[in-house]
Formats: structure tokens, C-alpha cells, sequence
């Protein structure tokens, strides 16, 4: 479909790297060495420049993915330094029980300090709060779809 951009946010396991690419024009889910690494194979085997976006874990909680904010800035320059990746910016979803605005706005300071400009950041719940801390991209699923049902 013309105009259609297929993205990819949740978990992506290295080993599908190489489907991943072919499936996503975008994966928002770069949180580590490994699958940066697979990517990158990935891309150099397919012919294409990974399009990427960092996830941060902004809340530092365990049972999420991501870059933890203390690491962000080392992992964004060793990423460009070892990868040739359209590095568009960064994403995060913040913890459920907390405010995200102070979320939003961490993840919008170190995209700033690293020159990025791509903010996927916000929900169906928050996204209001997003798009004034400077969200480029929003995820509103349940908004359009409704709840998820069995979870």
C-alpha cells in the first residue's frame, strides 16, 4: 500500500534480524549490542541501511527492555560509530504507574544532547502529554482498536 511505514516496536530476538528487516521499513526496538549486531548483518546481507530508533527504559524497570538513561549516550555513539544505521531517534514507554511527563521530557533531553530527532513516545492514555513534550511519533492501538482482550 503506497505510503504505508511498518514499524516495529516490542521485543525482537537477534536471530530474527534478517525477518525483521524484510517485514518493518522501521524497528524501534534497538536495546543492545547483539541485536545491533544482527541488524546490521542483517542489512549488509539484504542490501538495505537498517532504519532504527532507541528504546530507552526510562523507568528502570527490570522487566522491561531497554537502555537504561545513564547508558543512553554511550550506546547512541557506539552505535553510530560501529553501524551504518539510519539512526532516526529514540523510544520509550514509560511505567505504567507513574506520571509519564517527566518520561517524556528525559527521553526528549537526551534525544536533544545526541542530535536526534524522532520521539516515539506516548499512548492512547497519554498522548496528549507526548505530543507537548515534543512526541514526532504516537501509539494509539487501543484508541482505535480498543482494549486488548486476554491480558
Amino acid at each position: 500500500m503506497p505510503g504505508l511505514h511498518l514499524r516495529l516496536i516490542g521485543p525482537l530476538q537477534s536471530n530474527k534480524a534478517d525477518q525483521a528487516l524484510a517485514l518493518f521499513d522501521v524497528i524501534e526496538t534497538l536495546d543492545r549490542d547483539k541485536l545491533a549486531r544482527a541488524l546490521a548483518e542483517a542489512g549488509m546481507k539484504a542490501g538495505v541501511r537498517p532504519r532504527v530508533l532507541i528504546q530507552l527504559n526510562t523507568g528502570e524497570e527490570p522487566q522491561k527492555a531497554g537502555v537504561i538513561p545513564t547508558e543512553a549516550d554511550t550506546f547512541i555513539a557506539r552505535v553510530r560509530a560501529e553501524y551504518d544505521f539510519d539512526l532516526q531517534g529514540l523510544m520509550c514507554i514509560p511505567p505504567l504507574e507513574e506520571e509519564p511527563a517527566m518520561h517524556f521530557a528525559l527521553l526528549a533531553r537526551i534525544a536533544a544532547r545526541n542530535g536526534l530527532e524522532a520521539l516515539s513516545m506516548g499512548m492512547s492514555g497519554d498522548y496528549e502529554t507526548a505530543v507537548r513534550f515534543g512526541a514526532t511519533h504516537v501509539r494509539v492501538g487501543s484508541a482505535l482498536f480498543g482494549a486488548r482482550s486476554g491480558g
